[in-house]
């Protein structure tokens, strides 16, 4: 029995040791910027997300182009709800286009007609857990 559990728990250690994990500095300079991007016919998505949504960002203060360290940890957090690394998470489905494999539903709308678009392809490489 003790040769079973000591398998069981190196082969838990080894998958888990190959999960990719979501990286806050990556989400920090490279996530948050598409949060408060404009793009033509949509409202930014912070417009939305910083109440009113289950997945809820720190509301920007007051003349403020960026979120402060700890406003920036926060988001990380309320992502991290949304975000599963290495597994297609809503972050990444809710705005692509049903066509091009995203979901059915965003209240937003559809932001990124394809795979192919840069800002889609940073999200989706920060779930994939890129450093």
């Amino acid at each position: 029995m003790r040769t079973t559990l000591v398998a069981w728990v190196l082969a838990v250690a080894a998958v888990s040791a190959q999960q990719p994990s979501l990286d806050f500095e990556y989400f920090k300079t490279k996530v948050q910027p598409i949060f408060m991007a404009k793009r033509p016919g949509h409202a930014r998505c912070i417009a939305c997300h910083s109440s009113g949504t289950p997945l809820r960002l720190q509301p920007l203060a007051a003349g403020a182009t960026a979120w402060t360290d700890d406003e920036a940890q926060k988001n990380f957090t309320a992502i991290k709800r949304v975000a599963s690394a290495g597994a297609k998470s809503r972050l990444i489905m809710h705005p692509l286009d049903e066509a091009a494999g995203g979901d059915f539903y965003h209240s937003g709308g559809k932001h990124w007609s394809s795979q192919d678009d840069p800002e889609w392809k940073v999200l989706q490489a920060f779930v994939l857990g890129q450093k």
